[in-house]
This record gives C-alpha cells, sequence and structure tokens, in this order.
C-alpha cells in the first residue's frame, strides 16, 4: 500500500473513478430524462482530475514545470466553469 502512494499511483486510480462516475452520471441521467450539458459534467470533474494530475506528478518526483502547468490549467477550468455557471442563474 506504501508503494501505491509514494509511487503516484493511487492518483492513477483515483482518476479512473472519476472517470467511471462520469460515464455513470452521464447514463444515468440519459435513462431517466435528464439533461446536463457536458461542460456541466466535465467542468467540475477536469479541474479535480487536473489537480489529481498535479499530485500525481509531485508524488512521482516530476518536474516542477508540470505540476505548475497542471495547477494553472486546473485554475483556468475552473474559472470557465464558474463563469459558465453564473451566466446561467
Amino acid at each position: 500500500m506504501e508503494q501505491l502512494f509514494a509511487s503516484g499511483r493511487i492518483v492513477d486510480f483515483i482518476l479512473v473513478l472519476m472517470l467511471t462516475e462520469y460515464i455513470g452520471l452521464r447514463l444515468y441521467m440519459s435513462r431517466n430524462g435528464r439533461r446536463m450539458g457536458d461542460l456541466g459534467l466535465a467542468g467540475y470533474l477536469l479541474s479535480g482530475a487536473l489537480l489529481l494530475l498535479a499530485l500525481r506528478v509531485a508524488l512521482a518526483g516530476g518536474a516542477w514545470i508540470w505540476i505548475a502547468a497542471c495547477l494553472a490549467m486546473a485554475f483556468l477550468v475552473h474559472l470557465i466553469d464558474l463563469r459558465r455557471r453564473l451566466a446561467v442563474t
């Protein structure tokens, strides 16, 4: 278990769970006549996935530039999602 965390592979597992969540939510909504655009689901899941990728790079001993890039992209996606949500209400 320690190696799973030390290598960052735990993040891979969590990302697979997030993808499974996305697919499950899409299936659930389509079967129940509910509608949420791809941007609605992807917006909050993508920013979280990018934060996890930054963690993955850090745990694996990657270069700081990749950590910074993941964090910057997560922030950008978050701002875009926030703007979209505020425009709707």
